[in-house]
């Protein structure tokens, strides 16, 4: 069977987006260089890989065809919707019931990519 090892995000600022994944969202850093970083999520690697170019479309709210986003579990998503707030990251949607039976949360990275946080059930 076919296993997702990685995902793979490009970033303006590795410091930064470090900074983002490790010290705001807690994910346990793997590896760190300038231009690769990993950090270990349960099975799958995210990795951070400079970008050699600005974000061109930085839309967080449009979802077009060709894109995917993360999705990560939180044990609640209200105590996550305070602390991305209390620290100025930009809420693309708060914490809302779906149609199809999830609370949701979406939040920009600081390269304005969109990440969505499900309570863990």
């Amino acid at each position: 069977m076919t296993k997702l090892a990685y995902a793979m995000v490009f970033v303006s600022d590795m410091k930064r987006s470090i900074a983002f994944y490790r010290d705001l969202l807690g994910l346990p850093l793997k590896f760190e260089s300038p231009g690769w970083t990993e950090f270990a999520t349960e099975g799958t690697t995210l990795a951070l890989h400079k970008a050699s170019a600005p974000n061109a479309d930085s839309d967080a709210a449009r979802n077009p065809a060709g894109r995917c986003r993360l999705g990560l579990h939180v044990p609640s998503l209200d105590a996550l919707h305070q602390k991305m707030t209390a620290h100025g990251v930009r809420c693309v949607q708060p914490p809302t019931m779906q149609d199809f039976g999830a609370r949701l949360s979406i939040y920009a990275d600081p390269d304005g990519l969109p990440i969505t946080f499900a309570e863990s059930r």
